[in-house]
């Protein structure tokens, strides 16, 4: 893999460590899986690229409206579980539907271009040095800074009430959390996560896709599981670095395969890399060990 390859799959690991985050409110801390990521990350593409293409929005406040559009998608599937009590995965294949209608709606078609505007990348242009130097470094900050902020939130009073709500939401309404409005609050939050990732990741690759969320809740859990592989998270600190660490490796993961012609892998193949790896690190995950304390077993024998 060349210096050029490297970084780019660095690129896209941090965007999809956005997302992996995202699943971690959603799948770990509120125990809600959450299919509606599958239409909140082309719809956080689609209302950045009109909104810059079509009305010359500024691409920061394009990005942050996209993550609006996606907290408002996340709500909506909350709610359909908290106040109609349909299945949270039912509720989430039901709004990724609806929203698969709403992008093409809202980009006229099944794709909006985002060739020779201004994007939030287009900002580092003047710095002297290449796009694929400087954007894997804004990435890899912005997500260190969205992780940090999730770090705060959870020891916040309202991070507690969440995790709470989680982990034992009949303890957590015994003790006043109402745990309704913290699976509203976190699923929303999620979505706005994999919306501003939607809206990165088209910014980068020029373009936003009605089918460019197919897949993307695949990433996300198997993100988290990766990383939560690697690294011991018995800390909420911890659990969160697994993640983008995790996001990263699964990224490395797919450019080693789509780069391994030598053991006879095709890019054709990379479902079934994707898929030994998870079902390796779930194996990790289900004795109980860590790819870390492994390794520091193996070091001290």
């Amino acid at each position: 893999m060349s210096l050029y390859e490297f970084l780019g799959t660095l690129e896209t690991g941090f965007i999809f460590a956005i997302v992996a985050l995202g699943a971690y409110l959603t799948f770990k801390i509120l125990d809600f899986p959450d299919l509606t990521v599958e239409g909140s990350f082309p719809l956080g593409a689609a209302v950045c690229a009109t909104l810059i293409v079509g009305f010359g929005v500024n691409p920061w406040l394009a990005t942050l409206l996209a993550g609006g559009a996606g907290f408002a998608a996340g709500f909506v599937t909350a709610y359909l579980n908290v106040r109609f009590n349909i299945l949270h995965i039912l509720a989430g294949i039901l709004v990724g539907i609806a929203l698969y209608s709403l992008n093409l709606r809202i980009m006229t078609g099944p794709n909006k271009a985002l060739l020779g505007v201004e994007t939030v990348y287009s900002a580092f242009e003047g710095w002297g040095y290449p796009g694929y130097i400087v954007n894997p470094i804004f990435l890899g900050i912005l997500v260190l800074v969205i992780k940090l902020l999730i770090d705060l939130l959870l020891a916040t009073g309202l991070g507690i009430s969440m995790r709470a709500a989680g982990a034992n939401p009949a303890m957590a309404e015994a003790n006043g959390v109402n745990v309704g409005n913290m699976k509203l609050f976190g699923v929303g939050l999620a979505n706005f996560l994999t919306a501003v990732a939607g809206a990165l990741f088209a910014q980068i690759f020029g373009a936003a896709d009605a089918y460019m969320g197919i897949g993307v809740i695949i990433v996300g859990l198997a993100s988290v599981i990766v990383g939560m592989s690697v690294l011991p998270s018995d800390t909420i600190a911890r659990a969160t670095a697994a993640c983008i660490i995790g996001a990263v490796l699964y990224r490395l993961a797919v450019a080693a395969a789509l780069n391994a012609d030598f053991i006879g892998l095709q890019a054709s193949d990379v479902q079934m890399v994707t898929a030994v790896l998870v079902a390796v690190a779930l194996i990790v995950q289900q004795s109980g060990l860590s790819f870390l304390k492994i390794f520091k077993r193996r070091s001290n024998d």
